[in-house]
């Protein structure tokens, strides 16, 4: 007897998000974390920030325990982490556990650009899903004028006389753009004589990477705020001394108009469950965590604490623990490392259009990015982890058994976890899981994968050899002339956010797998000061990401009755 419903449509992300039973925001956040409205300010029905003043009580809480979800290298078939987090939260929830989520903002560039959404998918995701991954609260929109501010009141001085002698060959300080805009990334400025000030080259990266977003993440209150506005570094003098935000009397007016912005954004699940949506994304090219207030009300409002870091382990993972968790005094307890048949098929490299096709020799290939995700986590840094299968509907019963039996030889737990179709529900074995390695096991002590005294030369190549299997760096003559004068400046001590591309280990995205005896090139250095840590730019990476031939843009649109559509 022929299947009765063969052409049922599956429903898109967006029709489940919009036909979701959302609670009053007040309300939930009254019943289920103990928030008075008066703690609260709400944006419609169904979004609200925390007030500051409220994590101020929370201090003499106990701290839950914090799990940090990440994943193999990311692929063009997809593994999602953001989707597993909502499912994990979910799951907590359903086996009685007190759970609280927290996720980074979705950027407006891959939302029109090529990945679209970030708020998680199927029957997992957090909403209203399309303010999430568009305007949301307006957190972007002001770092993106902070940021902006101070680049024009540096030009503004100097076409004012120049006091502090700022050298405009040695600007350092770009302005920013929450879309993906390459002709952006080297422009030229000042043209079109006198009354337009003194022409120099400058250039757009996106919000998220600006250090400002940084700053906003790693921030515990809004003196740190304010004080870590005032040690961003524009450029340097004529006399080669840092010029700094402080100097150009900026950080004051930069600091209002981030003071809403600093408070989390509180939201929550297709399935009531409250979560916190704050701190920017792109582990490629910041550090792309979610904030440190978020992260730390979250831990004292709950038992179990789910967050996320952006791409693979060997990125956000890393800058999640040697960056956030370093500056910040916390460290997880467990760690979900998440994968996809599909996504292994093609670390294994099976092609895009055979990835449904039962392949167990890709399965084998793939595997070993999946393993050494696993090393990182587990023998590099110290955490208990278990390798969460995102399931699909294709996924094949024999090549699920052959990928658990390869786990299982590694000695550690696979789930298969089917929250995109069903939930919390298909989650609920992973959330046990969870619940048993917070439990059972010493709580891991922070291991990092370099010191705080090394050198930052030294600090780069450990990341590179450690984490990414590499042989050595090496940094073409500017980097190391930008090197030399960040230590010289007297910041050697900071950490390394190493931007590269997130499809590889190495820093050529076509090299799939776990590659060795790469090298990588080190194209630019940038101090983030405020931010209190040294960006390296390797390889092909840019911090102007471009759109793409068929941008996500096309599909996005608005109905005759105002509902967005199209939205992914």
């Amino acid at each position: 007897m022929p299947d009765p419903t063969p052409n049922l449509r599956v429903p898109t992300d967006i029709e489940i998000a919009q036909s979701a039973q959302l609670r009053p925001i007040g309300e939930l956040a009254r019943d289920r974390l103990g928030i008075g409205a008066d703690f609260l300010e709400t944006y419609g029905r169904h979004k609200a920030k925390v007030a500051l003043r409220f994590i101020d009580t929370l201090q003499r809480r106990r701290s839950g325990k914090l799990v940090l979800v990440t994943a193999i290298s990311p692929t063009p078939a997809g593994e999602g982490k953001t989707t597993t987090s909502v499912g994990l939260a979910d799951g907590l929830a359903r086996i009685g556990a007190k759970a609280l989520l927290c996720l980074r903002e979705p950027s407006l560039g891959p939302v029109f650009g090529l990945k679209g959404g970030a708020a998680g998918g199927g029957h997992a995701q957090v909403v209203p899903m399309e303010d999430i991954n568009l305007h949301f609260t307006g957190d972007f929109h002001a770092i993106a004028a902070a940021h902006n501010l101070l680049a024009a009141m540096l030009d503004n001085h100097v076409y004012h006389g120049n006091a502090l002698g700022i050298d405009v060959r040695r600007v350092t300080w770009k302005r920013v753009l929450d879309a993906n805009d390459r002709a952006l990334r080297q422009i030229t400025v000042g043209l079109g004589g006198p009354a337009n000030g003194f022409p120099r080259e400058d250039g757009f990266d996106i919000v998220a990477a600006s250090e400002v977003m940084a700053i906003l993440c790693l921030a515990t209150d809004l003196a740190d705020l304010k004080q870590r506005l005032g040690n961003i570094v524009v450029g340097y003098s004529f006399d080669r001394g840092v010029v700094r935000a402080r100097d150009l009397r900026a950080h004051g007016a930069m600091a209002a108009l981030l003071r809403d912005a600093l408070a989390p954004n509180l939201v929550q699940t297709l399935e009531n469950n409250p979560a916190f949506v704050h701190g920017g994304p792109f582990a490629n090219i910041a550090h792309g965590c979610n904030s440190v207030l978020a992260t730390r009300a979250a831990l004292k409002l709950a038992d179990y604490v789910v967050t996320e870091a952006g791409f693979g382990a060997d990125l956000g993972a890393e800058k999640f623990l040697d960056i956030k968790c370093r500056k910040a005094g916390i460290w997880p307890a467990a760690a979900v490392v998440v994968a996809t048949l599909r996504a292994i098929k093609f670390q294994g490299g099976a092609p895009l259009e055979q990835l449904d096709t039962t392949d167990t020799g890709a399965i084998d290939r793939g595997c070993e990015n999946l393993e050494r995700h696993i090393e990182n986590m587990r023998g590099l840094f110290g955490l208990p982890c278990v390798v969460a299968l995102n399931h699909r509907s294709s996924d094949g019963a024999a090549e699920l058994a052959h990928l658990a039996a390869r786990v299982a030889a590694l000695g550690v737990r696979f789930v298969v976890a089917r929250h995109w179709a069903e939930g919390g529900a298909g989650a609920e074995e992973l959330a046990r899981e969870v619940v048993r390695m917070c439990s059972s096991l010493p709580p891991p002590q922070p291991q990092y994968a370099y010191a705080d005294k090394l050198p930052l030369w030294e600090k780069a190549r450990a990341v590179a050899t450690r984490v990414y299997g590499a042989a050595d760096i090496t940094a073409d003559a500017g980097a190391l002339a930008q090197l030399r004068r960040i230590e010289d400046s007297g910041y050697g001590d900071l950490p390394v956010c190493i931007a590269k591309t997130q499809y590889s280990f190495s820093t050529d995205p076509a090299r799939l797998g776990a590659p060795t005896g790469h090298v990588v090139n080190i194209r630019e250095a940038r101090l983030a000061a405020g931010a209190g840590f040294v960006v390296l730019v390797c390889g092909e990476i840019r911090t102007m990401p471009g759109l793409p031939k068929e941008p996500t843009a096309f599909a996005i649109d608005v109905d005759g009755d105002g509902h967005i559509i199209g939205l992914s």
